[in-house]
């Protein structure tokens, strides 16, 4: 499974588009236990994104992520902005220097990146994050490239796996962020990052397979 160029572009365009639509949404989960940003500061900091595409310096993957984790660390508020600037920063780093992706180098991106969100939010898997979705998500993707599955499948699979994690996050109760003051109460709600995780593959995975191709 090899990944172009155009492939890291159609997912990064397709994570932006996806924050900038669900604005409301996210939002409306946030406020249950939270302070209700998250959906506004995810939605204002990749309408920049967007706005700046063509600006963007496509010298190679790792240089193109690590623009557009400066303009997501600069433009998002609250604590999300360091937490997913800190995602694409470390990804950008093992993408340094590449055209092209494997899907080892994908998983390793990956892996990169949850390191990099534990450290930043001293978090880690049942604190009631996004990543309770975007581990299970990686180790879905792992095992799923490890059987020889085609990138259509994985990408499926990926999102599957986050939206059954993302559900799963209702029972939890929250160790981290403002949700974890509310104690118990945090318990009957998913996390609003770990839905977006969701989300954002729920949108990816259907049009992965028409998604624009290298002429």
């Amino acid at each position: 499974m090899t990944q172009s160029f155009d492939d890291t572009e159609f997912v990064v365009r397709t994570i932006a588009q996806t924050a900038v639509d669900n604005e409301r949404e996210f939002g409306d989960l946030d406020s249950v236990v939270g302070d209700g940003d998250f959906g506004f500061s995810l939605a204002r900091g990749f309408e920049i994104v967007l706005a700046d595409w063509d600006s963007y310096d496509r010298a190679d993957i790792g240089t193109f992520l690590q623009k557009i984790a400066v303009a997501i660390t600069s433009r998002i508020g609250g604590t999300s902005g360091p937490i997913w600037g800190t995602a694409f920063l470390r990804a950008a780093t093992v993408a340094k220097g590449k055209d092209t992706l494997t899907g080892d180098d994908v998983v390793a991106m990956l892996h990169a990146a949850i390191d990099g969100i534990k450290a930043r939010g001293n978090a880690d898997v049942g604190d009631k994050t996004l990543l309770d979705a975007l581990v299970p998500m990686t180790d879905a993707i792992e095992a799923r490239l490890a059987a020889g599955g085609s990138s259509d499948e994985i990408v499926a699979v990926a999102a599957e796996s986050a939206r059954t994690a993302a559900d799963a996050t209702v029972t939890m109760q929250a160790k981290r962020g403002r949700a974890a003051y509310t104690g118990e109460r945090s318990i009957g709600s998913p996390d609003p990052g770990a839905v977006a995780v969701a989300v954002i593959l729920e949108r990816l995975a259907p049009a992965w397979p028409d998604r624009p191709r290298e002429s």
